[in-house]
């Protein structure tokens, strides 16, 4: 246990410092299995309790591939100071991760203690797709309410700071945020400057001049669509298309109807009346 420089190897130094936080429980991978028979030996010469051990199968890459940091896999920092996904989405990934109950998001550890057993986890490898862990982080933000959101929009400027990033917006935008700093993004679209993409500059003038006066609400964007059904003709993707990527400049994103309060009158008509060509 002691190296010939005198140093003492990490299976003594581990069984001490367990003994010494009282440890009662350790889970690590199938490579330590093999540790384990001296582990408990050492314990007990040493007077202690041994704990409860625990060994899961190594986690492998979405094609079978060994995780190592020589190779650049996702770490922990990477996660959080990266990547930018929550917490809860690691947790809900690996909390069920080769086992049979299927992996969904949770926004609280509670229900995933409640379900956890080690007798559910097989001992074939799983694999860890870090896609898997977007989509769990997207469901868990669509799932967020403002309030647990708030104060880590202040942190990194964005609520208080900039008028209007409030608990409307946020409704308006989660449902298309995959982390939590794509927030930005959309309040770029919101509040400009954005570039229209103008497809039917025609058009877009036509529906200009149709725009319903001011003050907004909830049910101003259906009440201007279908004035502009009925004078166009037009109707789905050919009426709806053009004045988002007028409107936002991408082919996608928020309910329009959320986002034509969001971007307000003035700047609703200065976009469908910008004349730069797609």
């Amino acid at each position: 246990m002691i190296r010939e420089d005198g140093s003492p190897l990490y299976h003594l130094c581990s069984v001490i410092d367990d003994v010494d936080f009282a440890i009662t429980h350790i889970v690590r991978g199938e490579d330590h299995v093999s540790n384990t028979a001296t582990h408990i030996q050492m314990f007990e010469a040493m007077g202690a309790t041994p704990p409860a051990f625990a060994h899961l199968p190594l986690i492998a890459g979405a094609e079978g591939e060994k995780l190592s940091k020589r190779i650049g896999s996702l770490g922990i920092l990477d996660i959080r100071d990266q990547e930018g996904l929550e917490p809860m989405s690691v947790n809900s990934l690996l909390a069920r991760l080769g086992t049979s109950d299927p992996i969904e998001p949770f926004t609280s550890l509670q229900p995933l203690i409640e379900s956890f057993g080690f007798d559910k986890f097989s001992r074939a490898t799983p694999k860890f797709d870090a896609e898997e862990l977007v989509r769990l982080n997207a469901k868990i933000l669509h799932h967020s309410d403002f309030p647990t959101v708030q104060e880590r929009l202040k942190n990194i400027g964005l609520c208080e700071i900039k008028e209007g990033m409030d608990e409307g917006f946020w409704s308006a935008v989660r449902p298309n945020l995959e982390r939590l700093k794509d927030i930005q993004a959309w309040w770029e679209v919101a509040h400009g400057p954005v570039t229209p993409v103008v497809d039917d500059p025609a058009f877009l003038e036509q529906a200009a001049a149709l725009l319903p006066p001011a003050p907004w609400s909830e049910k101003t964007w259906q009440e201007w669509t279908n004035i502009i059904k009925d004078k166009t003709g037009r109707k789905g993707k050919d009426l709806f298309m053009p004045l988002r990527r007028a409107l936002t400049g991408m082919d996608h994103g928020p309910e329009l109807a959320q986002m034509l309060l969001l971007i307000g009158p003035d700047k609703a008509r200065e976009r469908l009346l910008t004349r730069k060509a797609a």
